[in-house]
């Protein structure tokens, strides 16, 4: 897509949902620490999953510290109701430790720190750069931002690591960060998964998958 379809369709989003950065369900809210621990606790779960564990977790492991010293079945309890509870108990103990042993307890600034965490890839760092330390590195690329990128039309693969760059060439980095959200609100309330609700599509005229569906239709 050239780039100027492409601002048309963020700036026609962006004034659908014009704050989505401050939706209540949204996991990347709170300290750098628990935005961190939140996102890499969302890996193959819902959201509304992972808020459930939100305050247990938090309340009896409100730093890297504690969360560091902590037992991994004891972890596990909190947070058993997710998906792959074991690995991620581990995962995030561990991301505690790695933040005490080389970054003095805090959450890095950088998208190479950020990657030397355990459980933390691309995706997750760059809603950490963004959401807790307002840091525009790159975009993060969930389940929605690639459906979204595809039907759209911004990108012509499902290999998360070419999306994210397909769109960096095309959007100006200052848009990255809210890019995602808006795409991830777009894809939750408009163009889900199943039914996409193109009649209610602020940028169906704009879609290659609408026009697709429409060439078929007719």
């Amino acid at each position: 897509m050239k780039k100027q379809d492409a601002a048309q369709c963020y700036s026609l989003l962006v004034k659908h949902y014009p704050d989505p950065r401050n939706s209540p369900a949204i996991l990347s809210k709170g300290s750098a620490f628990e935005v961190l621990i939140l996102t890499i606790l969302s890996a193959q779960t819902t959201d509304r999953a992972v808020l459930n564990v939100r305050e247990p977790l938090f309340k009896k492991y409100p730093t890297p510290s504690a969360l560091a010293k902590a037992k991994t079945e004891d972890v596990e309890m909190i947070i058993h109701s997710l998906g792959f509870y074991h690995a991620k108990a581990r995962n995030i103990i561990a991301a505690s430790q790695v933040l005490l042993s080389a970054f003095g307890g805090n959450v890095p600034e950088s998208m190479d720190e950020l990657l030397t965490i355990p459980g933390v890839g691309r995706k997750t760092a760059n809603i950490v750069l963004y959401h807790a330390l307002g840091r525009n590195e790159g975009i993060a690329v969930d389940t929605h931002v690639r459906r979204l990128a595809l039907r759209i039309g911004f990108s012509n693969t499902d290999n998360v690591s070419i999306i994210e760059q397909d769109l960096m060439a095309i959007f100006p980095q200052e848009q990255w960060g809210n890019l995602t959200d808006v795409l991830i609100a777009h894809g939750r309330a408009c163009c889900n998964a199943k039914k996409p609700q193109c009649e209610l599509c602020p940028i169906s005229a704009r879609c290659r998958y609408f026009a697709r569906s429409k060439k078929k239709g007719g």
